[in-house]
């Protein structure tokens, strides 16, 4: 398989980032539940390589991955990194001991997290750094304004280059635009979860991208006996349609599915040729409406 133009390039309107539409989530170069070391750690360095030259130019990470695990690989595997890519990183979380998500967004611990990330990424500025707000199971409508000042302020220190947003709610996102330029939008979002719709289209009329955290459904892949009939249908894999769905979507959405085998990466990347015929698109369509 050769490097491909992955479904497009979208450029967040204020930056000079062209983005490939399919990037690369890292969670999954770490071990179960995105915690402890990989099972196979030259596996994990052979997918970024892999990525990187079949043309993915955006890597999603987060030093709360591991904890630092993903960041170590990205670095072993790429540094220096190649003219062009983009890695983008958050804060807001840690992890315990139980493999759990608490929150972190105190002023010290967000400080703390941007400087772990420079530092096991090797970099000396963060291409951007989403905001990861709210809770385990979605969203809330708490004020976000104190730990985006914190990010703002890195910002103007030259350590942050973009800042954007993670598991926020609309009114979140309308107060984020009063304190910071927000250039994404980082939800859970797939054919089964679809409660960003609107959210999508107010992103796209302003030039910011919508990424989805769990396109092929996280922890528990999608499973749909629509989905099953239209990859039958298309010779195509179950993935690959959810993740060539999410291509069709919107112009403004960017993928990045996550894996720990080079044959799945390679496999994900058809996506970005996979056409959907309107009538497959409406099938898919009623998913959500079944869950």
């Amino acid at each position: 398989m050769s490097a491909t133009d992955l479904g497009g390039v979208f450029t967040p309107a204020g930056t000079n980032l062209a983005l490939k539409r399919i990037g690369y989530g890292a969670m999954q170069l770490t071990g179960p539940m995105a915690f402890g070391p990989p099972d196979d750690r030259r596996e994990a360095v052979a997918v970024l390589r892999e990525a990187v030259r079949l043309g993915i130019n955006h890597i999603d990470t987060s030093d709360y991955y591991g904890p630092a695990i993903a960041n170590e690989i990205i670095r072993e595997a790429l540094y220096p990194y190649p003219e062009g890519l983009t890695i983008v990183t958050k804060v807001g979380a840690r992890r315990g001991r139980d493999k759990s998500w608490p929150a972190a967004l105190s002023r010290q611990e967000l400080i703390d997290a941007v400087h772990d990330n420079l530092r096991h990424l090797g970099l000396e500025t963060l291409a951007v750094v989403n905001l990861r707000v709210g809770g385990p199971f979605g969203p809330n409508d708490t004020s976000i304004a104190e730990p985006l000042a914190v990010l703002a302020e890195l910002q103007a220190q030259g350590l942050i280059r973009h800042i954007g947003l993670s598991n926020i709610s609309p009114s979140q996102f309308a107060q984020g635009e009063t304190i910071a330029k927000i250039v994404c939008v980082q939800n859970h979002y797939n054919l089964a979860h679809r409660q960003d719709d609107r959210l999508i289209a107010d992103l796209a009329g302003k030039g910011i991208a919508f990424v989805p955290f769990f396109p092929l459904g996280g922890f528990r892949p999608l499973q749909s006996p629509i989905l099953a009939e239209a990859a039958a249908a298309l010779d195509a894999t179950r993935r690959q349609v959810a993740l060539a769905w999410l291509l069709q979507r919107a112009p403004n959405v960017l993928i990045i599915a996550g894996t720990s085998s080079t044959k799945h990466l390679r496999e994900n990347l058809k996506a970005a040729t996979l056409q959907l015929p309107p009538e497959t698109v409406a099938d898919l369509d009623e998913i959500a409406s079944c869950n």
